[in-house]
């Protein structure tokens, strides 16, 4: 089972003025998918903050995986790209990609999303839409590869070719 790490960033969700429903809905699907979420916070929009929880979870937690909901956007106040890109050793950019390209086939605003992806230690991180909606679809989209990614990561497997 792999523990899991979820951060919603939204000044409003912090301060109690917006119910969180993408960070609470990721963590739904992700239990009943077997995975066990190890911690669930919200955040304001502040990069310091975002990057010692990614930090903390990884580290200490030692979470395997770290969803962001929040924070992708154009706004001044979304940080979450740069906070994770300071807190990863490597990029995977090959999730946030495909990410954009699958969300590119619904909405046309896809392409505004700046979320990216990467890894810590044996902590996979991915910055998803703050939108319920997307983070539904998105989450059914790469949970399957992110779990055979994992598999890699903790050298739980070796083979990354497709079986038929």
């Amino acid at each position: 089972m792999h523990k899991v790490g979820i951060i919603t960033a939204s000044d409003q969700g912090y301060k109690g003025e917006r119910i969180d429903e993408s960070g609470t809905l990721m963590k739904k699907i992700l239990e009943e998918k077997g995975y066990r979420v190890e911690k669930y916070i919200i955040l304001p929009d502040e990069q310091n903050l975002l990057e010692n929880e990614m930090i903390h979870m990884s580290d200490e937690l030692k979470v395997n995986l770290i969803l962001t909901t929040g924070g992708t956007g154009f706004s001044k106040r979304d940080v979450t790209p740069e906070a994770t890109k300071k807190v990863i050793e490597r990029e995977a950019n090959g999730i946030a990609e495909a990410i954009r390209y699958y969300s590119l086939q619904i909405t046309p605003r896809a392409m505004l999303s700046r979320g990216v992806s990467g890894i810590r230690g044996e902590t996979l991180i991915i910055n998803l839409p703050g939108s319920p909606k997307a983070v539904k679809e998105i989450v059914a989209y790469i949970l399957e590869s992110v779990h055979h990614g994992l598999e890699i990561l903790l050298g739980e497997t070796s083979e990354c070719a497709a079986k038929k």
